[in-house]
């Protein structure tokens, strides 16, 4: 559990990876890096830290949304054609980015591709404060 008195900030794990070579791995390999995630997910709630996870449906499945000078447009499929996609996300509590970055170490995507660890901005007047 995190300690009381500590300092906690809410991280954003975002993880990415070349979603075409992932697809190509044995669906083995696929079904062991999500359990390794889903193990991560549970040693990240006894200890206080799971906020959320959750890996995404494909890139393919994106929709983008613009609105411009009060007119929106709707375009379907990822934002830009990159050689990585977001993948999916972990949302924790750590006392530190360095204590992020050892979690995002750990997560089984970091291996085959990236994890940004990003801080949350804390601002008040949202629903549930």
């Amino acid at each position: 559990m995190m300690g009381r008195g500590e300092t906690v900030m809410k991280y954003l794990l975002l993880v990415y990876h070349n979603e075409e070579s992932f697809g190509q791995m044995s669906e083995a390999t696929r079904k062991s890096m999500l359990a390794e995630s889903i193990q991560l997910c549970h040693q990240l709630h006894d200890k206080g830290q799971y906020v959320h996870a959750s890996p995404l449906q494909p890139v393919a499945t994106a929709t983008v949304v613009r609105t411009r000078d009060g007119k929106r447009s709707v375009t379907d499929g990822p934002f830009i054609e990159t050689r990585e996609q977001l993948a999916g996300y972990f949302l924790i509590d750590a006392t530190n980015v360095d204590e992020a970055i050892d979690i995002a170490g750990r997560i089984p995507g970091a291996r085959i591709g990236a994890v940004e660890v990003r801080p949350l901005r804390e601002i008040s007047g949202l629903p549930g404060e």
